[in-house]
Order: C-alpha cells, then sequence, then structure tokens
C-alpha cells in the first residue's frame, strides 16, 4: 500500500466509506477541486489501483480567537498558517485495521514539511462528532466555532493540533528533527 496524490485517472466511484457525505465528495469533487480549482489535494491510500482511503488537506489560516485561552497565549493577534484536513475517510472493507491513523499520520507529516518551507502553526480538522475522540487521542483540541456553520452538510467541529506538539511527538522523533525558531 503507498500513500500518494490522487491522480486524475485513478478510479473513484466504487469508494464506500459508509459516510454519503464523504463518499459524494471523493467520487464527484476531489479531482475538479484538485485538478481544475487547485482548492487543494487528496491523497489516497491504495494498493494496487484500489483506493483505500483519503486525506484532503489545503493551506489556511486559523483566527487566534477561536483558539482556548490557555493556547491563544502562545501565539501573535493576527492569523496564522495552518493545514487543513478537510476530509479523512476510509473504504469500509478497511475499516478498523489502523488505515485512517496512518492517513493522520500522513497529514501531519505534510505540516512538518509546511512548517519547515513556508511556517505552519499546526492543523485544523473539521471533525465530525462521531470522529472527535478519534483526533483527541493525537491531541487535537476543540475550537471554538466564528462563523461558516451550515445546514447543507453534518456540523463539523473544528479541532486544533500545535505544530509543537506534531514535532515533539514520539512518532515523529526519527523522521523530523525540531525546526528551531
Amino acid at each position: 500500500m503507498e500513500i500518494r496524490a490522487l491522480r486524475e485517472d485513478d478510479q473513484r466511484s466504487g469508494f464506500h466509506s459508509g459516510n454519503d457525505y464523504l463518499d459524494r465528495f471523493f467520487r464527484q469533487f476531489a479531482g475538479q477541486n484538485q485538478f481544475r480549482h487547485h482548492l487543494g489535494v487528496t491523497y489516497v491510500a491504495a494498493q494496487a489501483t484500489r483506493i483505500l482511503g483519503y486525506a484532503t488537506v489545503s493551506p489556511g489560516h486559523l483566527e487566534v480567537d477561536g483558539l482556548p485561552a490557555v493556547a491563544r497565549k502562545k501565539f501573535p493577534h493576527y492569523p496564522i498558517p495552518v493545514l487543513r484536513l478537510a476530509r479523512l475517510a476510509v473504504e469500509e472493507s478497511a475499516q478498523g485495521q489502523g488505515l485512517g491513523r496512518q492517513l493522520l499520520r500522513f497529514v501531519l507529516q505534510l505540516s512538518l514539511d509546511m512548517d519547515a518551507k513556508f511556517g505552519c502553526a499546526g492543523v485544523v480538522v473539521d471533525a465530525k462528532p462521531e470522529a472527535m475522540d478519534f483526533y483527541r487521542t493525537f491531541g487535537f483540541i476543540t475550537l471554538d466555532a466564528i462563523e461558516g456553520l451550515s445546514d447543507a452538510r453534518p456540523r463539523p467541529q473544528a479541532m486544533f493540533l500545535a505544530i509543537r506538539a506534531i514535532g515533539e511527538a514520539a512518532m515523529f522523533a526519527d523522521m523530523h528533527p525540531r525546526r528551531s525558531r
């Protein structure tokens, strides 16, 4: 299995995660967003030609006012650059085998790479309520919603993991030296 960027010729129509919203995005919009609109990149976990999972990311910024008070003190009072994890889904047949953790680890590594090249304060994910515990196990904290809620799709909860926490995590200690600031 490899994790790589989505290709235009990847077969997406048979992907089923059990979440219609995530499946519809992957089948209908992931390619458009990546290849036509340049809004983000979708990375797929692929085994030969079969896609077992995906994660869609894009650069973004975070208003510091959305952070809990204890975390707010550590940042300047202007928008800070982040990597946004927009969607993460695993094919039903591959669920429960750690693939979601592998995809998230891949995204966290992307944030470290972004930090080394351009600066990145951390990762923001818009977590579905049923996925919040998954993200909490990695150290993500809940953010206050400022704006942008919609009845057109499930209400996500924004969560944040600081780049320092990612860089200091044991799972990355051997992969990426800490960048001095």
